[in-house]
């Protein structure tokens, strides 16, 4: 075999060893943990203010299912599922379901953001302190967007780590009503 076609074997197996060593370690840093058997209830103790800054209590929500979508302005998925996310509040509002968003922002931002693009559902803005409560729903590397689905007792069904897929999302939220 010429030296050449050797060296460039040798850094391809190279080059592959390193790519499945990345994945490896993308796979372990954005994986959801279990979530914490107090997420819920921290999510209905905390009170946080609207878009338009009225402070509005998580509790008035207890005993409704949920999909709590956490979100950023600067995240382009998380402003491409928003107006899913509304139709899904128009489409499922009547049976009881509650979506809420949680801005992992500043108020100026998402402020600004719902005047420009209003949404069917409350815009809640927790700043940089969501990314806490994000790690209590099992999403420890606090990424965005993230998703889950909350049934009428308080049990986390289902968790979305990045873009939700609708049909998916979908199914959770009939499988929670």
């Amino acid at each position: 075999m010429k030296p050449a076609r050797r060296a460039w074997i040798g850094a391809a197996a190279l080059a592959l060893g390193f790519g499945g060593f990345g994945a490896w370690m993308a796979a372990r840093r954005y994986r959801l943990d279990a979530a914490d058997h107090s997420a819920v209830d921290l999510l209905f103790a905390l009170t946080l203010p609207d878009a338009s800054g009225e402070d509005i209590a998580l509790a008035t929500w207890r005993g409704h299912p949920l999909v709590v979508n956490f979100w950023a302005t600067w995240c382009p998925p998380c402003v491409s599922e928003m107006p899913e996310l509304s139709e899904l509040q128009n489409d499922y509002g009547e049976r009881g379901l509650q979506i809420l968003g949680i801005g992992i922002d500043s108020t100026d931002n998402i402020r600004q953001f719902a005047e420009k693009r209003p949404m069917s559902y409350p815009l809640l803005i927790a700043g940089a302190s969501g990314n806490e409560l994000t790690r209590h729903f099992g999403n420890t590397s606090g990424s965005l967007p993230f998703t889950a689905v909350v049934d009428r007792d308080g049990r986390i069904r289902h968790r979305i780590l990045g873009r939700f897929d609708n049909t998916e999302l979908r199914a959770a939220i009939a499988a929670t009503l």
